[in-house]
This record gives C-alpha cells, sequence and structure tokens, in this order.
C-alpha cells in the first residue's frame, strides 16, 4: 500500500455538544480553523483529501476539500461521517481523523499502512501507551473501502461505536509513544490547553 491508495477524511461533522453545541471544526487554533488544521497536517500523508461536515458547508468547502455531508439521519457519530467518506472514497482505502486533534503524528498513516499491509488487515487503528495500557484512539482509522457496506448495516442496526465496528473486522491497533500528540478540543478549556 502507498500513498496514492490512501484517501484522508477529516470527521468535523459532529454536534460539538461538550464545546457548547458550536460547530468544532470552525474553532481557531492559533487563528486558524482546527479542521483546517487537521487537513493541512493530513495533506502530505494521503492521495487526496475529504471533509465529513453537517454545518457551514460552504466554509468548509472553502478549504479546498470536497465536503460531504452525512447520509444517515440524526448525526449519530463518527460512523456516520466515516460512511459518507467511504462512499465518495477515490481509492482503494480511507484514512479517518478528527477535525479537534491538531498535532496527530506525521507518520501517523505510514505507520498504519505498513501495520494493515503487513497483518493484512482490513482496518488500522492508531493507540497511545498511557501507565504502560494500550489505549486506542478509534477515529484515527484506516479503513478498506470495501467495508462500506457492512458499515451501512451496522449503522443501521443501531451500532455506533467506532471500536465495535472495527472488532469485527481483521484489526491492527499500532501503538504510538507520545499520547500528546493525540490531545484533542473537545471543551472550550481543552481548546485552551492547546492554544
Amino acid at each position: 500500500m502507498t500513498r496514492d491508495d490512501i484517501t484522508g477524511l477529516v470527521l468535523a461533522g459532529g454536534r460539538g455538544q461538550r464545546m457548547g453545541g458550536v460547530d468544532k471544526g470552525l474553532q481557531l487554533l492559533r487563528g486558524t480553523p482546527l479542521a483546517q488544521v487537521a487537513l493541512e497536517r493530513l495533506r502530505p500523508q494521503v492521495a487526496g483529501l475529504l471533509v465529513s461536515a453537517n454545518r457551514h458547508l460552504d466554509t468548509y468547502a472553502a478549504f479546498g476539500a470536497p465536503v460531504l455531508s452525512d447520509l444517515v439521519p440524526d448525526h449519530p457519530g463518527p460512523l456516520a461521517g466515516l460512511l459518507a467518506g467511504l462512499k465518495h472514497c477515490p481509492t482503494a482505502w480511507l484514512q479517518a481523523v478528527p477535525c479537534d486533534t491538531p498535532a496527530f503524528p506525521a507518520d501517523l498513516v505510514a505507520r498504519l499502512a505498513a501495520a494493515a499491509s503487513a497483518q493484512g488487515a482490513d482496518i488500522a487503528m492508531a493507540a497511545t501507551l498511557e501507565d504502560g495500557r494500550v489505549q486506542p484512539q478509534p477515529v484515527f482509522c484506516l479503513v478498506r473501502r470495501a467495508l462500506e457496506a457492512d458499515l451501512a448495516a451496522f449503522i443501521a442496526e443501531g451500532g455506533a461505536s467506532p471500536r465495535a465496528w472495527a472488532a469485527r473486522h481483521a484489526l491492527a491497533v499500532v501503538a504510538f509513544d507520545d499520547p500528546t500528540a493525540f490531545a484533542n478540543a473537545n471543551t472550550p478549556d481543552d481548546l485552551q490547553r492547546l492554544q
């Protein structure tokens, strides 16, 4: 698997409830919207980019990547954005990252792709090592495009957990040494800390 086999997807379609209901991807980190920071961090790691968003679509479109809205009602979480990404993915693999984690590793995609290839996996997921324990980061996942129908069925059955869905498939988990690379802005206080 090479970079040309992978499309990147920035997930920015959530409700932002812990952020007070604002559109999290458009909150500013040092003057730049979080989703744009994520797009630029992902850009050199993949062949092309997509954005999952359900509000302010014109603003997201101005970041220079196609914008996809959820295909299922009520914005049920990151799996809905992932499903939209898989449906529109032009490559064999899709790499998802959330919009609220601006310092994810610059070698994220390369390491997940290497693990997926080496282990014959259909999904590769990032994890951190915290106090000697492996802590999965399920939204940071590299997914084979061919899983689209399976994900659609899982969501239709009421499934919402990225970890539960991934566990149904051949899964490679890749541990990254620096947990701070996965620090995210779930709340206004989190965002202030990242500034």
